[in-house]
């Protein structure tokens, strides 16, 4: 009996693991934009390096 045990020990994670990757990869309709807004972000992340570093290229 307590090698069943601990046979269902593995089991037994084996299977919340499952649930919870299921869980994890949901489909979340609110806030689901995907890569277009992250695209957008980094554009604008780019722009805004870009115009602070614009009028120093002289090392100090």
């Amino acid at each position: 009996m307590a090698s069943l045990a601990w046979l269902l020990i593995p089991l037994l994670a084996a299977v919340g693991a499952g649930l919870w990757a299921v869980w994890a990869n949901r489909n979340r309709k609110s806030g689901r934009t995907g890569d277009i807004s992250e695209l957008n972000g980094y554009a604008a992340f780019r722009e805004a390096m870009e115009k602070s570093h614009s009028g120093s290229d002289t090392p100090a």
